[in-house]
């Protein structure tokens, strides 16, 4: 009898999309034109596959494919922006939908509480597979946008010919480290640069762990054949420098980038003078 008093919902489709769309706007969990597409198909899906399923419902082949389908719908709301809340609000409201049709359908007490738990426990178990799926679409996005954020964080870029710079912008941890090696090495390669110029000038404090990852980026540099300036040691980080007794012996340090650049042209015999305008 539960079998096919959740199958009969079904037959009233239209209605509980109709209570479903209200009950999704009137929470805020609504997302539009987006939202009605992807609500029509999941609920085509979900009361074909109680129509057809027999008593093992969710573990049927029929909800293999309602499962798969809300595991994309709920990634991919989290990727447009839906809140952890909005989103479990959806399967909620649908789960409220189609308790208001079977209360209207069934007039026995026990028949009704049974076949709401059953329905209860089939999109109780799709809840935490749309948080699972949530979470991991928001992941994905944080994923590629640390990503991103490296790359304009750590951008290479050649100031002279034989010189590279590399402003460095927030804290050196030891991925970032990596990245940052990575990416100066190999723009030293395919510059032929013989200077590397280190600018920590958005550096907001050096610790001895912040140091040991500059250091590490001077000798990789150096292993490279080409000399290395660290530049923007700004009075508070010498002093940190000094009171944790790092050793930057041998490492050329300079209190501003254009200091460090006019450095860079006297190791390369270079001399860059005004050209004074000539008046006619």
């Amino acid at each position: 009898m539960q079998n096919n008093v959740l199958g009969v919902l079904k037959e009233h489709e239209n209605k509980l999309l109709t209570i479903w769309s209200q009950i999704l706007l009137e929470s805020g969990a609504d997302d539009g034109a987006v939202e009605e597409e992807e609500s029509k198909e999941f609920a085509s899906f979900f009361l074909t596959a109680l129509a057809k399923s027999d008593e093992k419902y969710e573990n049927s082949q029929e909800f293999e494919k309602v499962q798969d389908l809300i595991v994309g719908i709920s990634s991919s709301r989290g990727k447009r922006g839906f809140s952890p809340r909005e989103n479990g609000q959806y399967l909620i409201s649908f789960k409220e939908a189609a308790f208001r049709i079977l209360a209207e359908l069934i007039t026995d007490p026990q028949a009704l509480y049974d076949a709401n738990l059953k329905l209860s426990a089939i999109l109780d178990n799709m809840m935490i597979m749309t948080f699972e799926a949530f979470m991991k679409g928001r992941e994905d996005v944080i994923s590629r946008q640390v990503d991103e954020i490296s790359e304009i964080s750590t951008p290479v870029i050649t100031v002279w010919d034989g010189i590279v710079a590399l402003p460095i912008i927030g804290t050196l941890d030891s991925s970032r480290t990596q990245t940052v090696m990575e990416s100066l090495l190999q723009q030293i390669v395919d510059t032929g640069s013989s200077i590397a110029i280190l600018d920590i000038s958005g550096v907001p404090a050096v610790d001895s762990l912040v140091a040991q990852h500059l250091i590490k980026t001077v000798s990789a540099t150096r292993l490279m054949g080409a000399e290395c300036i660290i530049s923007g040691i700004r009075p508070e980080i010498a002093q940190t420098v000094v009171h944790l007794g790092i050793d930057l012996t041998g490492i050329t340090t300079k209190a501003s980038l254009a200091s460090a650049l006019q450095t860079a042209f006297e190791m390369l015999q270079l001399t860059v003078v005004k050209k004074r305008k000539i008046v006619e």
